[in-house]
């Protein structure tokens, strides 16, 4: 079996968070493949804090998660309105959103509609009003990017400023949800124990989610035995549950204070572990062709894949992935093909489970049996 080859079992989807599942559960209560080259073990997320040692550095996101999606009608008075629900991925720098509109299917989630035409008004709670100016790129018209405007009370209507259209988000929006979960979430069980508020109304799209099983317990123990965080910022846009395609250009920031904490961590042996795909893309943006982490920020293009590689990262936490999802080309560039092939084999036949909601695969470096430097001194329990 491939990862190419993989289907995700329907009873695989995570519907709920872990804490619903079951009572007594927490966030860290998911269950963990640990992937050490093409050796693959099974734990718990909560025992996280045994399998990295002091000196080890988890590099995360944090980008909060935004009430994304907002009911909305488009028409041109013609035909009538018909109702649409606006997916809000990327704040650009000019103002305008980037955006995907999306129908209502009857059960509380949304599937996919064509784009466009340039010109298509979208009206909003709050009487804001949306502007399809042209798609985000030229490799489909899903995403369009959108001007945002608001009536003065006069009808005359202007630009809107970022304050009125987060109003709308914070009172009408809801977290982006897809076919596979259960049922609405209130935004905070979409929020990593990581997240920053940002100050112009900028965040994710959707849930950092290699983020969430992070409870403020287990970070404390992790500080404790000497593991270390490097926080960076890359603001997700939508990846839509139908369209596979590479991730369009993000927002990030690598600060100075994390670059330096990276660079000396690899320059003392220490192993850097991205808490996420998104973490990869950040830091690996941020870091020269001598392999050295620069404070950094602005837009990234970067698609991290075999050929290309990685230079900083040694291993990574992350969820589990669709096959058609690119996503995996990084985990590969991080790992080997055959160990990843080897990981999604062993979470099928764990029965692990998908999605934002799911289980998580923490991938390390793997070491030949008895060749690596530490394990005179701890034998098998060498993490």
């Amino acid at each position: 079996m491939t990862t190419a080859t993989v289907r995700v079992p329907e009873g695989l989807h995570a519907r709920v968070p872990a804490e619903q599942r079951g009572p007594g559960l927490d966030r860290d209560g998911v269950r963990l493949l640990v992937s050490r080259g093409t050796e693959v073990s099974h734990q718990t997320f909560a025992a996280l804090p045994g399998l990295l040692r002091a000196g080890d550095l988890l590099v995360v996101n944090t980008s909060a998660t935004l009430s994304a999606a907002v009911d909305g009608t488009v028409g041109d008075g013609r035909v009538g309105h018909a109702r649409v629900v606006v997916h809000f991925s990327t704040r650009g720098d000019d103002g305008r959103w980037a955006v995907e509109l999306r129908d209502p299917d009857g059960r509380g989630t949304t599937r996919a509609r064509a784009g466009g035409p340039v010109g298509t008004e979208v009206r909003l709670p709050c009487d804001v009003r949306l502007v399809l100016e042209e798609p985000l790129s030229e490799r489909g018209e899903r995403l369009w990017w959108a001007r945002v405007s608001s009536s003065d009370g006069t009808g005359v209507r202007a630009v809107t400023e970022a304050p009125a259209l987060a109003e709308v988000l914070r009172e009408h929006g809801r977290p982006i949800r897809y076919a596979y979960t259960e049922r609405d979430q209130p935004l905070s069980v979409y929020q990593t124990v990581f997240a920053l508020p940002s100050r112009d109304g900028a965040g994710s799209a959707e849930m950092p989610s290699a983020g969430r099983p992070f409870t403020a317990r287990l970070v404390a123990e992790l500080v404790s035995r000497g593991v270390r965080f490097a926080p960076v910022t890359l603001h997700t846009g939508v990846a839509s549950a139908e369209a596979h395609e590479p991730p369009y250009p993000e927002r990030f920031a690598v600060p100075e204070a994390s670059a330096r904490l990276i660079d000396a961590a690899r320059a003392g042996g220490g192993r850097v572990v991205a808490v996420g795909t998104t973490a990869v893309r950040a830091v690996e943006s941020a870091t020269g062709a001598d392999g050295v982490v620069r404070a950094r920020e602005g837009w990234t293009d970067l698609v991290v894949t075999p050929e290309r590689g990685v230079r900083v990262v040694d291993g990574l936490l992350t969820g589990l992935h669709e096959p058609e999802a690119s996503h995996l080309l990084m985990l590969e560039a991080v790992a080997g093909r055959a160990a990843i092939d080897r990981a999604y084999e062993a979470a099928v036949e764990g029965r692990y489970l998908w999605h934002e909601f799911g289980d998580v695969h923490l991938i390390l470096p793997g070491v030949p049996r008895g060749k690596g430097p530490h394990t005179e001194h701890c034998g098998s329990n060498c993490p």
